[in-house]
């Protein structure tokens, strides 16, 4: 193991087997390194006995106490599963050196910005023993899960406390092409729906005794497929509407299908709600005079942090660590952020490059370590101290 604090930790995070919804003892083995610093740790167990979801809730108050501001680090234990093992370079649960970068599931998504977290909050106290802001940790091991009893359950429970989150840096793997070069103020919402068109199943010989729903749904389908839902703004490109899945058909050729399925998912900017979407696209289905239900998930809705605070404390410490001009973006698919926006008005996600998250042989630079936990001590400083 590494002398370096911040690579030893995530060393030893990474070796926790975690694969969501497990958190595997990490955020045990993170409380210990924060109990000492004086946190209070709160752990919250939610889900159903074959998904147990563990949360960590952790917060120290600062020489103003709830009057001072807040400042939140948030993230997730759990890993995504690790594909098949003989495609590994090495064991994906020991973490491995090669080439200046370092192997496991979980490196870049996240186990190295929660360590950097852990070390950048020590350092920070012991150089800022009277800080006057508040720390606090808010992890979850069921981000790369439904996310169902995770942040948004200890967001619920922390609404109803009346606790009050002023910043939270979210530690997910947002940069590109160098450490520094992205940051996320934002995500677009999503919005899925699985469509189901009733027609009238036949024999394919006697169409006029059936009434095929791919025939009918098809007019309808290129009208959806064709409007310009919204032009987003300065902040979010325009929403997108998108087909998954289609399915039809007994699997026999000589048979007219009673009834299809469309799977489809919008990702859609602040330009547009949910409740507005639905009723464009059912519009049209009813224009077209087709039978259908539709179920109906929204998976998060869009959210922005605009330009302040946190964000420019952000892009100093990243200037300061990395010599790097971050930019804001808000493109990616969702996070755990959708849900800290709804009790937390400026709510940034930055971390590591993502170029290997979710991939066989997932890896972080060995160099990008340190600039990382430098940063998060930067943004302390900049915001509590």
């Amino acid at each position: 193991m590494s002398k370096h604090p911040t690579l030893a930790l995530t060393e030893a995070l990474i070796a926790q087997h975690s694969v969501t919804p497990a958190d595997g003892g990490c955020q045990e083995l993170i409380a210990s390194r924060l109990k000492p610093l004086g946190f209070e740790c709160e752990t919250i167990i939610s889900g159903p006995d074959h998904f147990r979801v563990t949360n960590l809730w952790a917060v120290k108050r600062g020489t103003k106490g709830k009057d001072g501001k807040l400042l939140s680090f948030a993230g997730h234990t759990d890993v995504v599963p690790t594909g098949p093992l003989d495609k590994w370079s090495s064991d994906p649960f020991t973490p491995t050196h090669k080439n200046g970068l370092l192997y496991g599931r979980g490196a870049a998504d996240m186990k190295t910005s929660l360590a950097a977290f852990v070390v950048a909050s020590e350092e920070f106290i012991a150089s800022n023993p009277n800080h006057q802001g508040s720390i606090a940790f808010l992890l979850t091991s069921d981000e790369e899960g439904p996310a169902h009893d995770g942040t948004v359950i200890v967001c619920n429970e922390l609404k109803k406390r009346g606790e009050r989150l002023d910043y939270c840096v979210v530690g997910e793997p947002t940069s590109v092409d160098q450490l520094g070069d992205t940051i996320k103020n934002g995500r677009r919402g999503s919005l899925s729906g699985k469509l189901k068109i009733m027609g009238v199943q036949g024999h394919i010989a006697y169409p006029h005794l059936a009434k095929n729903p791919i025939h009918l749904m098809a007019p309808a389908l290129a009208e959806i497929a064709s409007i310009t839902w919204d032009q987003g703004n300065e902040h979010f490109p325009p929403t997108t509407w998108q087909v998954s899945n289609i399915h039809a058909g007994t699997g026999a050729t000589n048979v007219i299908p009673g009834e299809i399925i469309i799977d489809f998912n919008f990702r859609f900017s602040t330009a547009s709600t949910a409740e507005g979407l639905k009723t464009i696209l059912e519009d049209v289905l009813k224009k077209h005079q087709l039978h259908y239900t539709i179920d109906w998930n929204l998976g998060g809705e869009p959210f922005l942090t605009e330009p302040g605070d946190l964000s420019v404390a952000l892009q100093k410490s990243i200037k300061d660590s990395t010599g790097i001009e971050a930019v804001l973006s808000t493109t990616g698919g969702t996070s755990d952020g959708r849900f800290i926006a709804k009790i937390c008005p400026q709510v940034i996600e930055f971390g590591p490059r993502n170029e290997s998250i979710h991939k066989i042989d997932e890896h972080i630079a060995l160099s990008d370590i340190e600039p990382l936990k430098n940063v998060y001590k930067g943004v302390l400083e900049k915001l509590i101290a």
